[in-house]
């Protein structure tokens, strides 16, 4: 079983309900699906509560009651277009609520019959019977509202078990046809007859003539004669008085011009007021017919068309002529001079029509499909009446000349010119409309931008689909009255603005080349209340944002969201609903992203600023500035051989504030005795002339240790800080171990300035000495500290350090009282 999704997909074979709007009563979900699946039996699995089965399609020959039996809810039975050859009506005697039966396309010969109290609809067309199947049983169907049958023979008293039921719908399939017996079918009730002839056989004018006068609404099929049309029977006068026709089509007619002209007589003088035919092919006698044969028939009909009658709509579709060398200009007369509201020649490649003699009462005219051209109705003042006018499919060209086409067209609102060439020139005529066209279709065209130079004043609706408009100019077009414009499949790459369509409600832009529409859209065109901008190659950027969130705003005016709306650009995005794009609005704003980067910035120059002065970060840019410069001094002003060695075993670092402990400590017992120490001391060893800084440098490079005495006054002062800093650059440069920390008093961490990062990584990573309170154990910090910095100098510094003391102390007196103020 293949569940469908819609009852109504067999709505092509429910017709029969039209007579009185009937609906059959199924579910969705009890409906089973065998067409064309190369059956030959009813299959077993059917579920039980199945309401609609469809068999068609299939190679079924033959039915058993066992096959339905359980099938009790069965409402549709569709079993056309298999190899039946016999049908009995008691397969289905359990199967009560049966309405729907369609045994047609078969090769039934015969039929045996049962009363199917609720059937509504029974096909037995398009079989192959010889007399009529209408049984008894067939009078007791009082809900029978849809026959269809077939035979060869139709006689009279085929109708006479039905002639009390009201039908709505009878089909007649006449193939093989051989007799019938007149007036037969005038004994049936029925609204709607439909009669089909054999595609290769004669009709029969009787047959005709009687459904004419049986149903109001008639369809016959396959109208043919080849025969001579002398031996056509002429209708006779007293049957118009029973036509009760109103509403005829004629489909695949290929007869004479004198045959179609004898039916044509008929049915002027009926009550038919709608004639529809299609498919039509009219010939001469031998083929060919001149305009001399073709005269006294033109004669007979221009007197005919003359007289009142009950028409009101002639519809020709597909019309093909086989008749040569006469003169259209007759026909096209006869035509023009119709007095009908409504006139169709469609696909009849007719290439004019002539303006009528007097006011015409055509109020619909439709030439669509045909070759119709610009001289079309130019000056005609007598179609004043015309309301509707489609001109489809032809070879217009110019504009301008359309809308002069229209100008003595007082009560035109509707003009469909889509599909034509038609084109607009600034330089052409100036375009003159009817003042009452209210829609105008210029679809299918070659209209440019130049188009909105021509076009109607008062117009409501406007189709411009599928040309060449690249945009919409400002103030050339003052449509004040439009309200549904459609410019869908152009070259538009924006929307246009409403300042000249002030009325517009509904706007269609769709397959243009619009990238990104702008957001203030329904604010420009306030009374637009739906939007139509789906399927365009839209680019996903920051700019569509505004447009993605006007749609949030604009509660459901932009048809077919979300699906008709795609990312095309850029190719990362091609595919994504813009629904589901976002961009943060730091992403899509220039001055909230200048602002964030500016804020950033002035954070970041804060912090660092900050981190500079909390580490005095300038200080030891300015120390690192001052070491280079020194060291590239040095470089310059000495020859290589005179490099600098060891001259002492230590350079002694401290505040001034410790320097009584220094002297009368530190120095006496370190520069005394066995192994004597040469210790470098800035008030006798710095060299006058020389700045502060490169004193440092090069005594700290002179001695082989650095000691630094550590005390609160230590950290306060500034050069036992530069002091510090360069002998740890010495420490990380040459990969030393020069340092000697003395830990004169206990130095509290919150005393030590922030600046002071390398003292603190220093204590805490390095071992230093700790100058003992007690006497006893002062010996020992001696001979350790004597010990770290014990080393053999060099003979020549040692032999001459008694001389170059008393040279040091006699010139740099004043050199060092400035140094101790900074200590």
């Amino acid at each position: 079983m293949r569940p469908l999704t819609n009852i109504y997909v067999f709505g092509c074979v429910f017709t029969f309900m039209l007579c009185n709007n009937i609906q059959p009563t199924v579910e969705n979900e009890f409906i089973a699906n065998y067409s064309s699946s190369l059956l030959t039996n009813v299959p077993k699995t059917i579920p039980v509560h199945t309401h609609v089965l469809d068999l068609s399609h299939n190679r079924i020959t033959g039915l058993s009651v066992s096959e339905f039996i359980y099938l009790s809810d069965l409402q549709v039975l569709n079993l056309s277009h298999n190899l039946i050859t016999e049908f009995d009506f008691n397969v289905l005697i359990f199967n009560e609520d049966l309405e729907y039966l369609d045994l047609s396309h078969n090769n039934i010969l015969k039929v045996y019959c049962q009363t199917l109290v609720y059937l509504r609809h029974l096909d037995l067309s398009f079989n192959k019977f010889s007399m009529l199947p209408i049984c008894q049983e067939f009078g007791n169907m009082f809900h029978l509202k849809y026959l269809g049958l077939s035979a060869t023979v139709v006689q009279k008293s085929d109708f006479r078990y039905i002639i009390h039921l009201q039908l709505c719908t009878v089909l007649l399939t006449l193939e093989d046809f051989s007799l019938y017996e007149p007036q037969s079918l005038t004994t049936l009730n029925t609204r709607s007859l439909h009669i089909v002839f054999a595609a290769n056989q004669n009709f029969s004018f009787a047959l005709l003539y009687d459904g004419m006068s049986t149903a109001e609404d008639l369809k016959i099929v396959n109208l043919r004669y080849n025969s001579s049309y002398k031996d056509f029977p002429s209708p006779p006068l007293t049957l118009l008085k029973k036509i009760k026709t109103t509403a005829l089509m004629l489909d695949t007619v290929d007869l004479q011009w004198a045959i179609i002209l004898q039916i044509f007589l008929l049915i002027w003088y009926s009550p038919v007021e709608h004639l529809t035919v299609k498919n039509l092919t009219f010939w001469g006698p031998l083929g060919v017919m001149n305009e001399y044969e073709f005269l006294p028939f033109f004669g007979s009909l221009e007197q005919l068309l003359s007289l009142d009658n009950s028409m009101t709509a002639l519809t020709l579709e597909h019309v093909r002529n086989k008749v040569y060398y006469f003169n259209q200009e007759i026909l096209y007369r006869q035509f023009s001079e119709m007095n009908i509201a409504s006139l169709t020649i469609y696909d009849a490649y007719m290439p004019h029509m002539l303006c009528p003699n007097r006011t015409s009462s055509f109020q619909h005219l439709n030439f669509s499909h045909n070759v119709l051209t610009d001289e079309l109705f130019q000056n005609c003042g007598t179609l004043t009446n015309l309301k509707l006018l489609i001109l489809q499919r032809n070879k217009f060209e110019t504009l301008s000349k359309v809308s002069s086409m229209t100008s003595h067209m007082r009560s035109l609102q509707y003009l469909d010119m889509s599909s034509n060439l038609l084109s607009h020139d600034g330089a052409d005529m100036q375009c003159q409309w009817t003042e009452s066209l209210a829609e105008l279709d210029l679809s299918s065209n070659l209209l440019s931008d130049s188009v909105f130079e021509c076009l109607p004043v008062n117009i409501q609706k406007l189709d411009l689909r599928q040309n060449q408009i690249t945009s919409v100019p400002r103030g050339m077009a003052e449509l004040k009255s439009l309200k549904e414009l459609n410019l869908a499949s152009n070259r538009l790459a924006d929307l246009p603005v409403c300042s000249g369509f002030t009325s517009l409600e509904f706007l269609n832009v769709e397959m243009n080349l619009i990238l990104t529409p702008p957001a203030g859209f329904f604010q420009s065109c306030p009374r637009v209340r739906e939007l139509q901008a789906g399927h365009n190659p839209f680019k996903c950027s920051c700019e569509l944002q505004d447009f993605i969130r006007m749609e949030r705003q604009s509660g459901g005016k932009l048809f077919g969201w979300p699906a008709a709306y795609v990312c095309e650009y850029p190719q990362e995005l091609r595919g994504r609903q813009l629904k589901d794009f976002h961009l943060s609005e730091l992403a899509c704003s220039t001055t909230l992203l200048l602002v964030t980067a500016l804020g950033l910035t002035l954070v970041l120059v804060a912090a660092v600023a900050f981190l500079c002065i909390s580490l005095d970060v300038p200080w030891y840019v300015r120390m690192t500035w001052r070491w280079t410069q020194t060291k590239r001094r040095a470089r310059h002003n000495r020859p290589a051989e005179q490099a600098a060695a060891l001259q002492f075993h230590a350079f002694i670092s401290y505040s001034e504030r410790d320097s009584l402990w220094v002297k009368n400590e530190l120095m006496p017992n370190l520069e005394k005795g066995e192994g004597c120490v040469q210790l470098c001391q800035h008030e006798r060893n710095f060299v006058p002339g020389r700045s502060i800084v490169e004193n440092i440098i090069n005594c700290i490079e002179k001695s082989y240790k650095s000691i630094f005495v550590l005390s609160p006054n230590f950290v306060q002062s500034e050069w036992c800080h530069y002091e510090l800093y360069f002998a740890h650059h010495k420490l990380f440069s040459e990969n030393s171990n020069s340092l000697i920390l003395i830990l004169l008093e206990p130095i509290p961490p919150y005393v030590i300035p922030a600046r002071y990062h390398k003292l603190k990584a220093l204590m805490a990573k390095r071992t230093y000495l700790e100058w003992p309170k007690e006497r006893s154990k002062r010996p020992l910090f001696w001979a350790n500290l004597r010990a770290a910095v014990s080393i053999n100098l060099p003979i020549s510094f040692e032999a001459n350090d008694e001389q170059s003391d008393v040279t040091s102390t006699s010139s740099v007196g004043q050199y060092v009282n400035d140094l101790s103020v900074l200590h």
